[in-house]
């Protein structure tokens, strides 16, 4: 416990050393995105806490994508100045949506003069114009426990026109607070695990998010607490949002269960791997290539040796 604990504190610290490519995180910002979403009912669910700091009533628009990034449902609400608000995702999700896993985008609508509560959702205040004044924080309720999920930060690069309403699978180009990754500029992630090989013992849970299309098997460095480097691959079967079991990486040494994981996620798969429905802003070909695609990993630790599972960053480098 002690070692991870230190290793936690040290990737943590990393975090903070590449200022341009650093995460953001706390600002208050045009939306947000909520990277990894699920409920199993009300005693299972993401909880969202929002806080608008604008002067004017806000609409704002959220959408729920799944992990293919296909919209699944979508609503508004209407924050007032100062205002907070509870977003339980099993009370707001609409029926037969347990057990769906997705991502939850959040964006502020137009704020005008006038806006009221009643109103502030209409069509016409359905494209983005809200002033930088939104932020959140996110928890998994489970019966046993409360899990931090992180929240990325905006600003949200929605394409130029988009009604916030309609958003689809390639409208939301990049995330600000994410790591930005264009073709031939992509971030190296250290993503950690705190594993064991026994069942209910020390488990992680390695999710990574992105707005390209990331489905494959990708080959990168696994790292112990000795420095200790092995070449084996992960797979990722979902283009935006999914995530893997570190035990299961085949080719694994037995003495690896502490550490870290490094992959650069501008790499691609190779050629042959299965293709997503969603077109990837991280390569040449992509109509995107030329605008900022976003990633984020974090990886979920749970342990017999402490009695609440762990949520620790990915630290990325350019």
């Amino acid at each position: 416990m002690k070692k991870f604990a230190l290793a936690a504190v040290a990737a943590a610290a990393a975090l903070g050393a590449g200022v341009a490519q650093a995460y953001t995180s706390g600002t208050f910002t045009n939306g947000f995105v909520v990277p990894n979403v699920v409920h199993n009912g009300a005693t299972d669910t993401t909880a969202v806490g929002i806080i608008s700091q604008s002067a004017f009533v806000t609409p704002v628009f959220w959408t729920f994508f799944d992990q293919n990034s296909v919209h699944s449902t979508d609503g508004c609400f209407a924050l007032t100045p100062k205002d907070y608000e509870a977003f339980i995702w099993s009370a707001k999700s609409g029926l037969g949506m347990e057990g769906k896993r997705g991502y939850l985008v959040f964006a502020a609508g137009n704020t005008v003069v006038g806006n009221t509560p009643a109103n502030a959702c209409a069509a016409g205040n359905a494209v983005q114009g809200g002033a930088p004044a939104l932020a959140a924080n996110a928890f998994q309720v489970t019966p046993s426990d409360v899990a931090f999920v992180p929240v990325i930060d905006g600003n949200l690069n929605i394409v130029a026109g988009s009604n916030l309403s309609t958003l689809h699978a390639t409208s939301l180009v990049s995330v600000a607070g994410a790591a930005q990754v264009v073709a031939g500029v992509s971030p190296t992630f250290s993503m950690r695990y705190f594993i064991d090989s026994a069942a209910g013992g020390n488990d992680t849970r390695i999710v990574v998010w992105s707005t390209g299309n990331q489905i494959g098997t990708h080959t990168v460095n696994m790292y112990d607490d000795k420095q200790d480097r092995k070449s084996v691959n992960f797979q990722l079967a979902f283009s935006e949002l999914d995530w893997f079991d570190p035990e299961t990486i085949p080719g694994r040494p037995a003495t690896h269960t502490d550490g870290f994981i490094e992959w650069n996620a501008g790499v691609l798969p190779a050629a042959g791997q299965p293709a997503g429905p969603v077109v990837a802003p991280f390569t040449a070909a992509s109509p995107l290539a030329a605008t900022a695609g976003s990633a984020f990993t974090y990886s979920v630790i749970s342990s017999t040796a402490f009695s609440a599972i762990q949520t620790v960053l990915g630290a990325h480098q350019p």
